[in-house]
């Protein structure tokens, strides 16, 4: 995950004539508090596109720059510096692309060169996404030396026919057999991706996946449904045998039974996880925190204290691009400033994903609109049933967690 990002504004605006032009209220404010801080490092590169993938991946062919990249990503922050001096991270993720592509010494040196620019949390997460077809014994006890605390494996399916559907370049095996190593290297904490609806997939498949996960003991399971993004091969050529609605909704339920049996909370729409395991990277986007995002085609938002102002900056998109403008304002694929109006919808997109809902007090400090501004629509999200608002605190109900796009889009 990496943010939301707006389009940026078309044109600067034109020169006062001295009149007063006739806008929308501005929304009542309250102070503007920079939340926690967060570092997202995008790795682009993947040994094969898979075809349901809409992410910045791009396909290595022949040797990667990896110590190019690793100078262009140090000197990316460099330049983004000014607008976090003095604020701590509090987690790091390296997300792609495949970031397990790139070798433990180069991961190491961009965490020193990184650490050595910004404060780092004592306990500071960092989570490395990880792919088992890119496994290699050794691999993982140098990760852990250089500094990562968390691996996140994109397994998808421990089915091997679901996988070549999938165009994964893993099976079943090698997933097993990923993770144990990671296990002996003295990794205990990580994520298991999965997904379901998976084509020509029924419901007892499904549930063997979950019990091939929980087998493993992970500390955290991100288990989401497979959906056809605008831009990739399945959107253009969907596959046979994708479950129609229903039969995905019974897998949903069925399966969310199944991980709060096994003692993993559901905490997101989709993240589940062991007691005091839940991704704090991730719950940071969630509760509308800050993030600085450097790589090829990373997105950031950014609390700016001077004008209490919030920023979204995106970086350009291709490798070759990024490379030959990293620490450069060419770097700089765009910047939206994200006005109060805005940011109601936004903290929502966010926030009601979470099962816990959100504090009151917490929107106000993280959007600088006063609640008072959104109690219309408050009240009628209570009334439609989808939300459930008691001492302060606001939480999506089982209706509203099922019609999260509805709940959401009153705050447009």
């Amino acid at each position: 995950m990496n943010g939301h990002p707006s389009a940026p504004n078309a044109a600067p605006p034109a020169p006062s004539s001295g009149v007063e032009p006739h806008t929308e209220p501005r929304p009542a404010s309250a102070p503007l508090h920079p939340p926690p801080l967060s570092l997202y490092v995008h790795l682009p590169w993947c040994v094969r596109k898979c075809p349901y993938c809409d992410f910045n991946s791009h396909e290595g062919r022949g040797a990667l720059p990896f110590d190019a990249y690793v100078d262009a990503l140090l000197a990316d922050l460099d330049h983004d510096l000014p607008l976090v001096w003095g604020r701590t991270v509090q987690s790091v993720f390296f997300g792609g692309g495949t970031p397990s592509l790139f070798p433990p010494c180069h991961i190491d040196r961009f965490l020193q060169g990184a650490s050595s620019r910004l404060r780092f949390a004592p306990g500071c997460e960092v989570t490395l996404e990880t792919n088992p077809g890119t496994a290699e014994h050794g691999r993982f006890e140098l990760y852990q030396q250089a500094g990562v605390n968390r691996l996140s494996f994109g397994i998808q399916s421990f089915d091997d026919d679901c996988l070549r559907r999938l165009g994964r370049i893993h099976d079943s095996r090698e997933a097993d057999a990923a993770v144990k190593l990671a296990q002996d290297a003295g990794f205990d904490n990580f994520n298991l991706d999965l997904m379901y609806a998976l084509p020509q997939q029924t419901l007892a498949m499904a549930e063997r996946d979950l019990e091939r996960a929980f087998a493993l003991q992970p500390t955290h399971v991100s288990h989401y449904q497979l959906t056809l993004e605008p831009n990739t091969l399945f959107a253009a050529k969907p596959p046979a045998g994708i479950p129609d609605d229903d039969a995905s909704w019974d897998m949903q339920e069925h399966c969310q039974a199944l991980l709060a049996a096994n003692g993993y909370a559901q905490y997101e729409v989709s993240a589940y996880a062991r007691a005091g395991r839940q991704c704090a990277h991730n719950l940071n986007y969630w509760r509308y925190g800050d993030y600085l995002g450097i790589g090829a085609g990373a997105h950031g938002k950014l609390t700016l204290g001077h004008d209490e102002s919030i920023l979204r900056r995106w970086k350009v998109k291709h490798p070759g691009a990024y490379l030959a403008s990293a620490g450069k304002v060419e770097a700089i694929g765009g910047d939206d400033r994200i006005e109060p109006s805005r940011r109601p919808f936004e903290f929502m997109l966010n926030a009601l994903r979470l099962v816990e809902g959100f504090e009151l007090d917490l929107f106000a400090l993280r959007t600088g609109v006063a609640v008072a501004e959104i109690a219309p629509q408050l009240q009628q999200a209570v009334a439609n049933g989808w939300l459930a608002i008691e001492g302060g605190h606001a939480r999506p109900t089982e209706a509203g967690r099922r019609f999260t796009n509805d709940l959401v889009s009153l705050f447009l």
